[in-house]
């Protein structure tokens, strides 16, 4: 090999390895390929930086996500040209909407070999659009200073990037050209970051502080709503806030509000049953809304806050126009819980009306009575069963990481209040299906007891993402909640249309998933019934890797019994009201 070449890559891959790391990069998901060989080769060699590999690069970029969402920490994913690098896509769109740091590497072929029908080159330059925060086409390697310092300054700025608000990923494109094997005798620096960056979120004038409070405080039958956010701070000050307002809290299962030590008498749980009810929604008008986070996933909630021509403040740290209700009456780009607790300070006296709170308080109390009650005594084993079964026998300091379709929705309904501190999360970016189990694989190396919930055809959809598992030793208990196909389109209008429903939407796949389980060395129990599952649920807490327990329902039955369990909350509610 040409020693100035050799030379050259080394120095130049390291210096952009060692300033990742300074920057705050300790893990990497590595998948398998030639073209990324010098950058897979050094990382390995890093002391500080731990490596995992993962073969199939979907999986690969999914299981850094979920990494990157248990840490509060950017990720870096690698991979080798060609269409390896768009097998991150999906996984890319999620981080972007959902407002994670992934460091995106890929290897690409040099700029001669591109578009004369090379092996593996694609047209890499900006691939994933404006899905990353930024893009940079890496210079080839060179042995000099200013191109080494160069290597250091993109690394520092990208992963700055990648974690200021709003978080998100970013994109390095490397081209290399042969031969691809480093110096392995090169010794890596620590050292100090070369170019540190000091970002924060915004926040408001004391102008504006004031202006918002004078109008807060004459409203007496407010709202706080908070979707899927993980932030601590933002869970005091909503507290904080609710306790000086008398405001309800409106918390998303995602929102960090409803599982911890922290107080929860304002917090509402059961608002995805109970505003259902059209009477109920007709009594309680509010005059303002507070929301924090993103879109909390009732639909219900969604168009109870459609419908109300009222002050609708949206607090967003990331600065992004998150209101596809179109209602907010006020944007404010700050720190959510710096403005809140700000707000909570500079109101003196609220003129909280107490009938309100005491109202939705009531009102939630027996919603949940009225669910608990139903749940207990139903027969055969249904969703909503399975979810609350499982939330139950969960240890403290656990985190449930949830699939989209059925599966959040159940959490919604079936989450209730608690103090086990049990962790939430979920990929509720762009909402999909794909790459689910990856993800709760990459949330299980924090090491804090996990547990997903998913569906059949999510679980399928992701299968191969098990391998990660196996390959890593991680221990991730899997809830498979198996009603032969797609069971959210049953709640949907073209559930009606019987003659082409099953064939376009049901797709019933008849899959034995023991199979899968014996194949990626997972434990696995079969659950037809509520006794089964409770025993399933109490083998479980000892087993350790992978475990699976599929719950076997019936998706029609289900429709039935969620339809009922709501008919009997209408009911209820109505007397009382």
């Amino acid at each position: 090999m040409d020693y100035d070449h050799q030379k050259a890559l080394t120095e130049y891959l390291s210096a952009f390895i060692e300033e990742l790391h300074a920057s705050g990069v300790n893990k990497v998901v590595i998948s398998p390929g030639s073209r990324s060989t010098p950058l897979a080769l050094l990382f390995a060699k890093h002391p500080n930086v731990e490596v995992f590999i993962n073969i199939d690069e979907r999986s690969a970029a999914f299981f850094a996500l979920g990494m990157a969402k248990a840490d509060n920490e950017p990720v870096a994913i690698l991979c080798t040209s060609g269409t390896a690098a768009a097998n991150y896509y999906p996984a890319v769109i999620e981080a972007h909407y959902s407002r994670v740091p992934l460091v995106v590497l890929t290897a690409d072929r040099p700029h001669e070999l591109r578009e004369i029908g090379a092996p593996q080159a694609i047209n890499q330059i900006n691939l994933f659009g404006s899905h990353v925060k930024w893009f940079d086409e890496m210079a080839l390697p060179e042995h000099t200073d200013a191109m080494v310092q160069y290597a250091r300054r993109a690394a520092s700025r990208g992963t700055a990037l990648a974690r200021s608000l709003p978080e998100g990923p970013v994109h390095f494109n490397f081209p290399l050209r042969e031969p691809l094997v480093p110096d392995m005798n090169h010794s890596f620096k620590e050292g100090k970051v070369q170019t540190a960056v000091a970002a924060g979120a915004g926040s408001v004038s004391a102008a504006v502080l004031e202006r918002l409070s004078n109008l807060l405080v004459h409203k007496k039958k407010g709202l706080i709503v908070c979707g899927p956010q993980t932030d601590s701070n933002v869970v005091e000050a909503i507290v904080k806030l609710a306790e000086k307002t008398q405001f309800p809290v409106l918390a998303d299962p995602l929102s960090s509000l409803r599982s911890g030590s922290h107080d929860k008498s304002n917090v509402i749980d059961g608002y995805d049953s109970f505003l259902r009810i059209e009477k109920f929604k007709e009594s309680v008008q509010p005059d303002i809304v507070i929301r924090v986070g993103a879109m909390p996933v009732s639909k219900a909630l969604t168009l109870y806050l459609k419908n109300q021509e009222i002050e609708h403040w949206v607090v967003d740290s990331g600065g992004s126009w998150r209101d596809p209700a179109g209602k907010a009456t006020e944007m404010i780009f700050a720190d959510e819980a710096e403005f809140l607790t700000s707000l909570s300070d500079s109101i003196e006296t609220a003129h909280s009306d107490e009938v309100w709170l005491r109202k939705w308080s009531g009102i939630n109390s027996k919603t949940q009575e009225i669910i608990a009650e139903y749940q207990s005594g139903n027969e055969p084993l249904d969703e909503g069963m399975a979810v609350r079964s499982l939330i139950y026998s969960l240890p403290e300091d656990s985190i449930v990481f949830t699939s989209n379709s059925m599966p959040i929705r159940d959490l919604d309904t079936f989450f209730s209040n608690n103090d086990k501190r049990i962790r939430v999360l979920g990929n509720r970016g762009a909402n999909g299906i794909d790459g689910v189990v990856s993800t709760a694989l990459g949330v299980s190396t924090s090491g804090k007891p996990t547990c997903l919930v998913i569906g059949d055809l999510a679980f399928y959809h992701d299968m191969n993402g098990l391998l990660a598992g196996k390959m890593h030793d991680l221990n991730l208990k899997i809830l498979l909640v198996n009603n032969n196909g797609g069971g959210i389109f049953s709640y949907l209008p073209q559930a009606k249309e019987k003659d082409y429903f099953e064939h376009l939407f049901g797709t019933p796949a008849d899959l034995d998933f023991s199979h899968a389980a014996n194949l990626y060395g997972a434990a696995y129990w079969k659950a037809e019934t509520h006794e089964a599952l409770t025993k399933a649920l109490a083998h479980w807490q000892s087993a350790q890797g992978l475990s699976i327990i599929e719950a076997i329902t019936n998706r029609d039955e289900n429709v039935r019994n969620h339809r009922e369990m709501w008919n009997n909350v209408s009911r209820e509610i109505e007397k009382l009201l």
